[in-house]
C-alpha cells in the first residue's frame, strides 16, 4: 500500500483520464488512462500521478525510483539549510566592571553573527534592588553599543530580582 503523501503510480491511477506528459517533458494532451499506461510500457518506465487535484489529473511518464531520489534530494538539501534559531542568554550584574561588560558585549556580537537570539539578564542580589536605576544604566550601555549589531526584540523589564531583556540579529 502506498504512503499518503507519496503520488500514485501506474495502476494505482484511479482517474478515467488524464493530462499526459511524456518522458521528454513535452504535452501530449489528455487521454485514457489505459493509454497512458501503455504508453509508459512502451518506453519502459512509470506513469505518475504529478498533479492529482487538477481535473483531469496531470500524470507524467518517468522513472519513479529517480524521481522518488530527487524528491529525497531536495529535501535533505532545505533541511541542511534550515538554521536552527537558539536563545543564548549572557548574565551581568549591576556593578561589573567596564572590561568585564566590553568581553560580554565582544560574545553577543559573536552569537548575533551566528544568528541566534541572546537574552541578556541582569540580576539583582540584597540590597543592589533598592538601585535598580544601576542596572537599567548598563543594559543602557549595551543597548548604544549593540544598536548597530541587532535589533532589540524585547526592551528591559524588570522580573522580579533581575531585568531582562532579548536582542536578535539584524
Amino acid at each position: 500500500m502506498s504512503k499518503v503523501d507519496e503520488p500514485r503510480v501506474n495502476g494505482q491511477i484511479t482517474a478515467a483520464s488524464i493530462r499526459l506528459v511524456d518522458q521528454n517533458g513535452s504535452m501530449v494532451g489528455v487521454v485514457s488512462t489505459a493509454e497512458g499506461m501503455k504508453l509508459a510500457e512502451q518506453a519502459g518506465l512509470d506513469l505518475v500521478e504529478i498533479s492529482p487535484t487538477a481535473s483531469p489529473p496531470v500524470c507524467k511518464i518517468l522513472d519513479y525510483g529517480k524521481y522518488r531520489y530527487e524528491i529525497q534530494k531536495k529535501a535533505h538539501e532545505a533541511r541542511k539549510k534550515q538554521k536552527v534559531i537558539q536563545i543564548k542568554e549572557i548574565k551581568l550584574r549591576p556593578t561589573i566592571g567596564e572590561h568585564d561588560l566590553e568581553i560580554k558585549i565582544r560574545n553577543i556580537i559573536g552569537f548575533l553573527k551566528e544568528g541566534d537570539k541572546v537574552r541578556i539578564t541582569l540580576r539583582f542580589r540584597g540590597r543592589e534592588m533598592d538601585h535598580q536605576n544601576l542596572g537599567y544604566e548598563v543594559l543602557d550601555r549595551v543597548q548604544e553599543t549593540l544598536k548597530e549589531h541587532c535589533k532589540i526584540e524585547q526592551s528591559p523589564r524588570t522580573e522580579g530580582k533581575q531585568i531582562a531583556m532579548t536582542v536578535g540579529p539584524r
